[in-house]
């Protein structure tokens, strides 16, 4: 928590030189600022006792990675370029206060409620006061839209828009008795589920983070009525008033029939799965073809190539120097895997999650010239994050074999990509920099090849369920 106070207060310091310089140039006063404090709830995404790479609970469900041992053994480490960082679950609860819950929970204001600073001397009168008006941040574009006197976009590219939903919180500027414009809001998330209506709400919690899985049958939810003087949702009044809560649960049914909310999907980790979840991605079949100079691209823009058998194999240009640098990569310092070259030797480095790097090396180096070079990995089977056998090949001679224990299941990163001829981000191994890392010669293709029979095909959703949500 002191690191994630110290990042805000750095954030809080570089917010203020804009806002600075905003004004050394005269146009403070005319720049309409908003300062949103938060984003949709203090984060419960991690443990109850926090972790040290966040990538490996939140994303890969994993959480048994990192004993309090483990912890106590990083602290001088946290908020540093080595960590990955997240606080507790508690300090989540006592940062949403006075609100209940937290981040994920969309049911209740403790995951959707933020503070808001509106900021404009010359567009309005009012100086430190409180507006009551319910907002929703979709609110913010038709505002700055209707302030600046412009209108909402029809086509983007020649793309044909949806009409914004949101409403011009202009109105309130200056009225703080203003009958309030935006009426209703429905929110969902993973099936939380709430609707705000004229001062009255209707929340329907399905699973908090942290709580076991499966979740229950989403009949099963209970729901929950507070009314409008009660806005920390803290006195149910369904009994009290069943006729009430009912209009709102229909009322919410009609506008997430209206918002495409519907059908309910109660998934989570696993949605990020295409194969899981059954959707398309850029990506598809058993083989993909990169050229030099390729990225940086996202993960899901690249096949999967994990929890099977796989071979990357690169066309590269040695130059008489020799050979040095990253000839592709995916993922970063977090959790990923990298093909490259060092002291004129081709390595591979398989990284999980940051607390452990297997290396394998060439027994010779890459002579000048066109060479071939080929990482092939047979993996173990037997479900999800299996280690395998690595072995190097250069013009089909094999010149390296090694070990990799245990694998990302899931995803290796939320913003680190894949990239040809160099890496860009943090670094997947510390044999290179985060900059500066491009292959010293060319890199002419590179191909991602899922192997044939060896592809454990036996990785059941199920499987893959209980290991990106740690369901024991």
């Amino acid at each position: 928590m002191e690191v994630y106070a110290g990042f805000l207060e750095y954030a809080d310091h570089h917010f203020g030189r804009l806002v600075d310089t905003l004004a050394k140039l005269g146009i403070l006063d005319d720049t309409l600022v908003y300062y949103l404090i938060g984003d949709n709830g203090a984060s419960a995404e991690s443990t109850v006792q926090g972790c040290f790479n966040e990538l490996a609970v939140l994303v890969n469900g994993m959480p048994d990675l990192e004993t309090p041992e483990f912890l106590i053994s990083k602290i001088d480490e946290l908020g540093g370029p080595e960590a990955y960082n997240q606080y507790a679950i508690g300090w989540a609860h006592a940062m949403s206060t006075p609100y209940r819950f937290t981040k994920q929970v969309a049911s209740h204001w403790g995951g959707t409620r933020n503070g808001l600073v509106v900021h404009w001397p010359r567009g309005f009168r009012a100086r430190g006061e409180i507006r009551t008006q319910f907002g929703h941040v979709i609110d913010v574009a038709p505002t700055l839209l209707g302030v600046a006197g412009l209108p909402e976009p029809v086509l983007v590219n020649g793309s044909q828009q949806s009409p914004m939903d949101g409403t011009s919180m202009r109105y309130s500027f200056d009225d703080p008795g203003a009958p309030e414009r935006h009426r209703t809001q429905y929110f969902e998330m993973v099936c939380n589920r709430g609707i705000y209506h004229e001062g009255w709400t209707a929340v329907a919690k399905h699973r908090a983070p942290w709580e076991p899985l499966p979740p229950p049958a989403l009949d099963e939810d209970v729901w929950e009525l507070y009314a409008p003087d009660d806005w920390t949702q803290a006195h149910d009044l369904a009994r009290a008033d069943p006729e009430k809560l009912e209009r709102l649960r229909q009322l919410w049914t009609m506008e997430a029939a209206r918002y495409n909310v519907l059908p309910l999907d109660d998934r989570f980790v696993e949605r990020n799965l295409p194969d899981v979840a059954g959707r398309p991605t850029l990506a598809r079949g058993p083989s993909q073809l990169l050229f030099g100079g390729t990225g940086p691209l996202s993960e899901w823009s690249v096949i999967s190539l994990k929890n099977k058998s796989h071979a990357v194999t690169a066309e590269i240009m040695v130059p008489p120097a020799g050979a040095e640098g990253v000839i592709v990569a995916q993922g970063g310092r977090f959790g990923g895997w990298s093909l490259y070259a060092k002291g004129g030797r081709l390595k591979y480095c398989y990284n999980f999650f940051g607390l452990e790097r297997y290396d394998i090396e060439s027994a010779a180096p890459l002579a000048p010239g066109v060479r071939t070079v080929r990482m092939e990995f047979a993996y173990d089977g037997g479900g999800t994050a299996k280690g395998g056998t690595v072995t190097l090949f250069v013009d089909e001679r094999q010149l390296g074999e090694g070990r990799v224990g245990r694998t990302v299941p899931i995803g290796f990163s939320i913003d680190e990509t894949c990239g040809v001829g160099r890496e860009a981000g943090s670094p997947v191994s510390p044999d290179y920099p985060a900059y500066r890392n491009h292959f010293s010669g060319e890199v002419n293709w590179v191909h991602l090849d899922i192997r044939g029979n060896d592809y454990d095909r036996d990785v059941s959703p199920e499987a893959y369920f209980k290991a990106s949500m740690a369901w024991e």
